[in-house]
């Protein structure tokens, strides 16, 4: 494989994009919807369908075990759902959470790309306002035909995951300490010089954001990918900059734990997410 599938910025992973929604599109009901804006045009890390398909996979699997019923699911104790592969953040109306929420633009970015979403999936915002109400119609047709959509449309959402991976870099380039900055953009490259490490910036900026929002920091301290790479040590190129991302990214997320309010318990989420930074050391 060579190294030189991997280096950014490169083309757009989607070609014929517009800015006009597809035709027949019908618009959904409820309250607000998602107005479809200007296509992204920000490039995606340039993956084959072959490994499109496997990194999309392993991110299903890290989310939710590969499981249908995981493709539209509510955590407990916390106050909105998470859909598809990469589990989308979706804010009930009246709820501003310090978290990205990213099932918005999603859809904006599959609709730009000429899919039908399905109508309920276009409202802006989460139509459930809780998780027993969400639970109650959990095998209902709006959820159902969403859980069908998305397992018949893993693609466009690996696409989308592996664009937000790609646009974070200028943010985190803007967001970044000066000093920061060029040993950031170093080990960025260093990760992505090889297969499972595009896959490790994919699903990291997916799994736990890009670092630059401020709100998703405890004392100041943040755990997505602007902090490992400034925490990862100098290493070489290739599979050893794989591992090392990998180790940088467990201790930012050790950091985040102890830092973490006692009352959220997030120790109780260590192994899991241990488990999933270890598969960024291995080949894909």
């Amino acid at each position: 494989m060579q190294v030189a599938r991997f280096v950014l910025p490169i083309l757009c992973l989607m070609s014929g994009c517009s800015a006009d929604p597809p035709g027949g599109q019908p618009r959904p009901s409820g309250p607000r919807a998602i107005e479809p804006t200007a296509a992204p045009n920000a490039g995606a890390l340039k993956l084959t369908a072959a490994q499109k398909s496997s990194i999309g996979r392993k991110i299903w699997q890290n989310e939710s075990a590969g499981k249908i019923t995981g493709l539209t699911h509510w955590n407990d104790g916390e106050e909105f759902p998470s859909l598809g592969i990469g589990h989308f953040i979706w804010y009930p109306r009246g709820f501003n959470g310090r978290w990205s929420e990213t099932w918005p633009e999603f859809v904006n970015y599959a609709i730009q790309r000429g899919l039908q979403v399905p109508t309920v999936g276009r409202n802006r915002n989460c139509p459930w306002p809780n998780k027993p109400s969400f639970v109650r119609d959990f095998n209902g047709p709006q959820l159902a035909g969403l859980r069908k959509w998305l397992a018949a449309n893993m693609t466009i959402q690996t696409e989308f995951i592996a664009y937000k991976s790609q646009a974070a870099l200028p943010r985190i380039m803007h967001a970044a300490p000066t000093q920061e900055r060029a040993r950031i953009k170093a080990n960025y490259d260093k990760v992505a010089s090889n297969a499972n490490g595009v896959y490790a910036l994919v699903d990291y900026v997916n799994f736990k954001g890009d670092g630059t929002n401020p709100t998703e920091r405890y004392n100041n301290q943040g755990w997505g990918l602007m902090w490992v790479l400034m925490e990862m040590k100098d290493v070489p190129a290739g599979q050893t900059a794989a591992r090392e991302f990998c180790a940088a990214a467990k201790r930012r997320l050790n950091l985040r734990i102890t830092n973490s309010p006692k009352a959220r318990g997030e120790s109780r989420w260590r192994p899991g997410w241990h488990n999933r930074c270890d598969s960024y050391a291995r080949a894909l």
